[in-house]
């Protein structure tokens, strides 16, 4: 014989919801859960009532409900069980595929240094959000107006890019940027660098598309058969290396020849130090070029803010469908960088950090000297170190025990054999750099 057994519910009667609906919802969840398995006799309504303390009605309500959903069934005669299809459904739990060790602090390529004497111009900036008025509904799908102005100035004054605001489109960084022109580009294939920008590879992946490797940091002369080409002209990611005019030039003649579009990721090209900032590569043909732009780098990864400057036909159609899916930064952020921009402190701190990486990159040359040799020049806020992959993994095992994530070049190559470690200068301190420094040179021997 079938028996029943007491069901573990509780319901709150101070909540609005009504008993009914609560009763429902708890004996669905089990249900579904596999709590309450297929076949399952179900106490019958007058004991359920008695069980919860409730009038009968509140019992036969829930039961006829679930019952018209097909989660229970009723037996002249016998009861009322679990129905048949109810099936369990085991729930998982998210994991993460990389977990970050407790304490562990990672010398990456992508985290800046921000100067902490200019925090009262970000508290200004802040506050001036705090008291504007917000738009009525959803804001201009090209970006803030005012937003779209400073950066005009912004680009024409850094990156010798002279464009109009309303060829400039805001994003929600460098990935989001990246995601809009793939959509509003035909299908086929995108060359990418490698190595590369992993995650630049994986939003190209995600998009459906299949990626061709560029060789890293050397010349490109045939995008036959490709609709894209991602590059990164001001400082070759990982590698280092400022692509030369010759093979800028070279790059836009092989992307008019194959009918591609060059997707420029500018992404850390205001931190050069040993010479003046190279202008950006769509300075040279607006009409291949699309430009991709971050605060990532310069102010802080987390405002997830970004700009795209691209080709004209290429600009109406992202424009025509983040006017139907608001795909843009947040309000609050792009008018906290309008802020930033007009008062100077994206200037300031990139200047402080320009001073401050430099001096972080004699530290890394030193220290190495005689062990092992970066890619020179060194730029921006990491060096690249070229290494076997045995050293490198020594290397990265010395660093972890004193406290530090060295990446791997290794895990940036996709089919290219390169191997080595990459130091990280920006989301440090002098005294942690030193630390990383040491292990990694007992590491070197």
């Amino acid at each position: 014989m079938v028996t029943s057994a007491p069901l573990p519910i509780s319901l709150d009667r101070s909540s609005r919801v009504p008993l009914a609906r609560q009763l429902a919802a708890g004996v669905r969840d089990q249900v579904v859960s596999g709590a309450l398995p297929v076949g399952r006799r179900l106490p019958s309504t007058r004991a359920l009532a008695t069980d919860l303390g409730v009038s009968r009605s509140v019992s036969e309500q829930a039961y006829d409900q679930l019952s018209a959903e097909g989660w229970l069934t009723g037996r002249r005669g016998s009861g009322t069980y679990v129905a048949a299809g109810a099936s369990a459904r085991p729930r998982h739990r998210p994991r993460r595929q990389r977990v970050e060790e407790p304490g562990l602090l990672r010398l990456d390529t992508g985290t800046p240094w921000i100067d902490p004497r200019h925090r009262a111009a970000w508290r200004r900036a802040w506050r001036e959000v705090s008291v504007a008025t917000p738009p009525r509904g959803y804001d201009d799908p090209a970006g803030t107006p005012e937003l779209r102005a400073e950066l005009a100035g912004h680009l024409a004054r850094t990156r010798g890019l002279t464009c109009h605001p309303d060829e400039i489109l805001v994003t929600t960084g460098t990935i989001g940027g990246l995601t809009q022109v793939l959509t509003a580009l035909p299908p086929g294939p995108v060359a990418h660098e490698d190595p590369g920008y992993r995650a630049a590879a994986e939003a190209i992946r995600s998009g459906g598309r299949e990626i061709r490797d560029l060789p890293g940091a050397e010349p490109v002369t045939d995008l036959g058969g490709c609709v894209a080409a991602y590059v990164t002209p001001a400082h070759q990611h990982p590698l280092g290396p400022v692509m030369s005019g010759a093979d800028r030039l070279g790059l836009l003649a092989a992307a008019r020849g194959a009918g591609a579009v060059v997707i420029e990721d500018d992404f850390d090209s205001e931190f050069r130090y040993d010479v003046a900032p190279v202008p950006a590569l769509a300075a040279l043909d607006r009409d291949a070029v699309a430009y991709l732009g971050t605060a990532s780098k310069s102010v802080a990864p987390s405002m997830r803010l970004g700009w795209l400057v691209a080709p004209p036909a290429l600009h109406h159609t992202i424009l025509e469908r983040r006017e139907v899916t608001h795909d843009t930064a947040p309000w609050p952020v792009q008018r906290a960088f309008v802020s930033l921009l007009r008062d100077g402190y994206v200037d300031q701190v990139v200047r402080s950090a320009r001073r401050v990486y430099a001096a972080r990159a004699e530290r890394v040359l030193a220290a190495l000297d005689g062990r092992a040799e970066p890619i020179r020049p060194v730029a921006g806020m990491y060096a690249t170190v070229p290494l076997p992959q045995a050293t490198a993994l020594r290397v990265a095992e010395c660093a972890r025990a004193a406290g530090f994530e060295v990446p791997l070049l290794s895990d940036y190559c996709r089919t290219a054999r390169l191997t080595g470690v990459i130091i990280g200068f920006g989301g440090c301190t002098d005294a942690e750099l030193d630390q990383a420094l040491a292990a990694i040179v007992r590491a070197l021997g």
